[in-house]
């Protein structure tokens, strides 16, 4: 038994199926999940000293790669004054400002611990700020782990109000209603059955969680339209996104202005971290300025502060690096679609930016409907002739791969040789 799988069953005995997050358990893949001890720029090394090429990068933030040195520098200087105090830091302020700077029409950010509180936040002011109750999502979008948001998040639910967790009442979700990604038909239906309840209208702007689907031309600018029309803000949840489509996010990448935008993973590097930003008179509806209430012990933790404004600061000094990472990220995709041609393997590659994913269907792949058309069988196999020639990927069909700043030549096209080798044998 190797030491990953050791450490697998002490896990299990104590951690909810041997993880602290259910994609890590390689339910979906089968196997075992490998126990990280280390990562350096797009490598990893597991407990067994097995090292691979990493595609998952902590599932987005380690854009720069992994132990930066300008980071880790960041993270040490400021940990050896302290982890946190629950009080104002400079950094705070730094790292707000920074972010105003980078993205467009945002003026004001509140700092959280995650993607998932980020999100919940935002609702909250979305909701308290219009008066209303109803939010529009879209099947296959993942918003986290909220309550109101386990409606359609990347399940087969279609309707409004039906949870996809038990433990959910009906009654967390009743005011949530489901769309269909790149449908504006399906928004503006629900709009016009709900005239003036629906609060917002949020959105991943790249479907990032049913791995990667772009949204089709107009489809962002015809959710800023209905939205003006009908009196709805639009949110942009840019988790998996933000600042790293662009340096200013989706907004500046599709050129589409969002009233709230919620960010998390990059702007830690790779430390807990999540925000939600907008304008100066929608955030100041949040207390203390307003009455929409929202705290946090651990928001703008000072070490979090720190390795996010290290990574922000060289994605500003050097944008050529989103350059660099989509045209990697094109290599490989150019690169799995004629490997599944040469070996006659129904295979769809979506990529946008530095995130691509392959799809096992012959049909192509702009919604969740869609993906679910994906031979997920047929993914297990791959994924797992991937990892045992090296290259470690999302253990689930419906996650994108992500290519860093560190990802070199001959890494991508170590990988393009494995997944030649991997699809030949399916």
């Amino acid at each position: 038994m190797t030491r990953s799988e050791q450490l697998f069953e002490r896990a299990k005995k104590v951690l909810p199926g041997g993880v602290n997050s259910p994609v890590r358990a390689f339910r979906a893949v089968g196997g075992s999940p490998r126990f990280i001890v280390k990562g350096l720029g797009s490598h990893i090394l597991d407990e067994d000293g097995l090292e691979y090429i990493d595609f998952v990068g902590s599932w987005g933030p380690m854009v720069l790669g992994h132990s930066h040195p300008d980071i880790l520098k960041a993270v040490y200087d400021r940990m050896v004054n302290g982890l946190s105090f629950g009080a104002p830091t400079a950094l705070e302020v730094e790292m707000a400002e920074k972010m105003v700077e980078m993205v467009p029409h945002i003026e004001m950010v509140r700092m959280v611990n995650s993607g998932t509180e980020a999100v919940m936040s935002a609702l909250r002011l979305a909701r308290g700020a219009t008066g209303r109750d109803k939010i529009i999502k879209f099947e296959g979008c993942y918003h986290g782990h909220s309550d109101a948001m386990l409606v359609g998040a990347g399940s087969g639910a279609l309707t409004q109000g039906e949870p996809d967790s038990k433990g959910v009442t009906k009654g967390a979700a009743q005011d949530t209603l489901m769309a269909q990604y790149n449908d504006l038909a399906s928004v503006e239906r629900l709009l016009e059955a709900n005239l003036e309840r629906v609060a917002a209208i949020i959105v991943e702007p790249v479907a990032a969680n049913m791995g990667v689907v772009p949204p089709k031309d107009g489809f962002l600018q015809g959710l800023r339209e209905l939205c003006d029309k009908h009196g709805a803000l639009l949110i942009f949840d840019e988790v998996i996104t933000g600042f790293r489509l662009a340096a200013g996010g989706a907004q500046a990448y599709f050129g589409v202005r969002a009233d709230l935008v919620t960010f998390g993973k990059i702007i830690g590097g790779g430390m807990p971290v999540g925000a939600y930003a907008g304008s100066r008179v929608l955030m100041e509806q949040v207390a203390p300025c307003g009455p929409v209430y929202q705290a946090g012990t651990l928001s703008g933790n000072p070490v979090a502060m720190a390795a996010g404004l290290a990574q922000l600061q060289i994605l500003t000094d050097h944008p050529e690096i989103y350059a660099v990472m989509e045209a990697s990220a094109q290599y490989l995709a150019n690169h799995l679609r004629a490997s599944a041609d040469k070996h006659g393997v129904k295979m769809q590659v979506n990529q946008v930016g530095s995130l691509l994913c392959p799809y096992f269907t012959d049909t192509p792949v702009d919604c969740f409907a869609a993906a679910k058309t994906s031979d997920t069988k047929q993914y297990a196999k791959y994924f797992n002739e991937m990892l045992l020639r090296g290259v470690y990927l999302a253990p689930s069909q419906f996650e994108a791969m992500f290519v860093s700043s560190a990802h070199t030549q001959k890494d991508l096209a170590f990988t393009a040789q494995a997944a030649d080798e991997s699809l030949a044998t399916l």
